[in-house]
């Protein structure tokens, strides 16, 4: 398929979607500098003008917690990577959740990314992605279920998708977002060892894929049609998504993705697009070895903004609420490792959704941040990585 072919797939696309336990050890990050290739990065938020902000424990003692859904209520639905679903009641109650799947606890491997249906008050059905196998052979899959009316237990649950399969227990992916067309956004990592797959979309390694609700492929996805492919394939080019956000009001699909030793990405994704992972690239390998001597070619993707050394970032929404007022209309993404990670950033956008800087916050807590929530309260939460970590809200003095 052509780029121009591509770019008028993605522009109908667009217009039809209204719309790791742990980062693998060698993805120790060490400083925070944030650039964008058309905007200046603003510094971290200069000290003393950061507002004063503090962590209130709601549930500690979660074993690698890993994503939050927050559901009408106000509950919250948690995923701890060592294999348990969590319903964390507005008072701080914690219910673990029975009818869950066998998972590969292994490596980065376990309970991942969480997303509820987006008729969830109607039907209770959650969506859950998980690694599922053996240390040799394993998979990302996507687990589909009903929450019990009391939220005690998970009925009917079965796997709808399945990725490739691959060798490794490191970077499954493991994100979901839903578009408004009601299809289901998945990332993918490259599984590591795997990494110049992730330049086919023949393939799942190193993607994003698209498919429905029960796990069909949609006939519209980029890659349809095309022998050899897989149709499941929304992007490719990517090492290891760990930050998806469809923001509702522009249909734009925000990604994020640890590099190796520097290059992390903030991306905006359009169907059919490569993103470059492993032919570019703005980070080394963890020997400081070359990956790439480029770091842009025609026909693939530049990102948005870029971090050079890594942060790890980690989970990601755009906040709507009123709280935290500065913050309204801004990307909140946790960072997990490193010097200059275990923090959270601020992508600060303007009307148009343009960078124009970014902040830091936190730095003083040295929390890894797993992922964050902005609950029915209109506040925010996170979880933190850790094997004793737990559920956060950010509170402003």
């Amino acid at each position: 398929m052509t780029r121009p072919a591509l770019l008028a797939l993605s522009a109908s696309l667009l217009t039809l979607v209204s719309c790791s336990a742990s980062t693998d050890a060698a993805q120790t990050t060490d400083a925070n500098a944030l650039s964008a290739p058309a905007v200046p990065a603003e510094p971290a938020t200069p000290a003393g003008t950061a507002p004063k902000l503090s962590l209130t424990p709601i549930v500690e003692e979660l074993e690698q917690p890993w994503a939050i859904a927050v559901m009408p209520s106000g509950d919250m639905l948690i995923t701890e990577r060592e294999g348990r679903l969590n319903l964390i009641s507005t008072e701080g109650t914690r219910t673990v959740i029975s009818g869950t799947p066998e998972a590969l606890i292994e490596g980065q491997g376990g309970y991942l990314g969480l997303v509820l249906d987006p008729d969830f008050s109607v039907n209770r059905y959650i969506y859950m992605s998980y690694s599922k196998g053996k240390k040799k052979s394993n998979a990302t899959a996507i687990f589909k279920a009903k929450l019990s009316d009391d939220g005690t237990r998970l009925e009917g649950g079965k796997d709808i998708w399945t990725a490739d399969l691959r060798g490794t227990s490191f970077h499954f992916g493991g994100r979901m977002q839903f578009l408004a067309d009601g299809t289901l956004l998945l990332t993918l990592g490259d599984a590591f060892v795997l990494m110049q797959e992730a330049q086919s979309y023949n393939n799942t390694h190193g993607t994003i894929v698209r498919i429905t609700s029960d796990g069909a492929i949609p006939e519209d996805n980029p890659f349809v049609g095309i022998d050899g492919a897989s149709e499941a394939v929304f992007t490719y080019g990517h090492r290891n998504v760990q930050g998806l956000y469809v923001d509702p009001e522009t249909n734009r699909i925000w990604a994020h993705e640890h590099g190796p030793k520097g290059g992390d990405e903030l991306n905006i994704l359009e169907p059919g697009l490569n993103y470059g992972w492993p032919a570019i690239t703005y980070g080394i390998g963890y020997r400081n070895e070359v990956i790439s001597e480029f770091t842009e070619k025609e026909g693939m993707e530049q990102p948005e903004a870029k971090w050079v050394p890594s942060i790890a970032p980690s989970g990601m929404i755009k906040y709507t609420g009123s709280i935290y007022p500065e913050w309204t209309g801004d990307l909140l993404i946790g960072a997990m490792e490193g010097p200059a990670g275990l923090k959270l950033v601020r992508i600060d956008l303007d009307a148009d959704g343009s960078i124009l800087g970014e902040h830091h916050y936190l730095e003083d807590a040295g929390r890894p941040i797993r992922d964050i929530a902005e609950g029915e309260d209109g506040a925010l939460y996170i979880v933190t990585k850790e094997l004793d970590g737990g559920l956060y809200r950010i509170d402003m003095k």
